[in-house]
């Protein structure tokens, strides 16, 4: 296997969701997993616990807007040669229904558009069914060394 320094971003991801290199450590924080990446898309397992309440008891909004930070700026990274790196700009999230903690859902990333400098994507965290929680639109300022 290369160096993670010598993968793509699809590569990276790749060998990140078959577990051969280890997850962000963020995911530590707030439990999300990559399960399925493609040139473009990113798909991610996630789930909130009883660490991400605000003091009202419900999951914190900053839950919903990690994981779609991460799966919108995944879905850039897929498309990225060795080597190159990305960075949030702007991240707008819209929170559409309370996030229940202990229950399973899904955050995909999808690439809108990219360029030699930007790259847009959109997220969303849905439960099993579909129904959509958070959705978000994100740029990505591509950063070549």
């Amino acid at each position: 296997m290369k160096h993670p320094k010598e993968m793509n971003g699809l590569e990276f991801l790749t060998a990140m969701c078959e577990g051969k290199i280890p997850p962000a450590s963020i995911s530590q924080t707030i439990p999300m997993q990559p399960v399925e990446v493609a040139e473009g898309y990113i798909k991610f397992e996630v789930q909130a616990d009883e660490r991400h309440l605000n003091p009202l008891g419900g999951v914190h909004g900053g839950f919903a807007a990690t994981v779609l930070d991460s799966v919108t700026g995944c879905a850039v990274h897929t498309l990225l040669e060795a080597g190159v790196g990305y960075g949030t700009i702007d991240l707008n999230i819209k929170m559409c229904r309370p996030v229940p903690r202990n229950q399973k859902f899904i955050a995909t990333g999808n690439i809108i558009n990219i360029s030699k400098n930007l790259g847009i994507s959109e997220g969303k965290i849905v439960d099993a069914d579909g129904k959509l929680y958070a959705h978000a639109t994100a740029t990505c300022m591509i950063i070549r060394a």
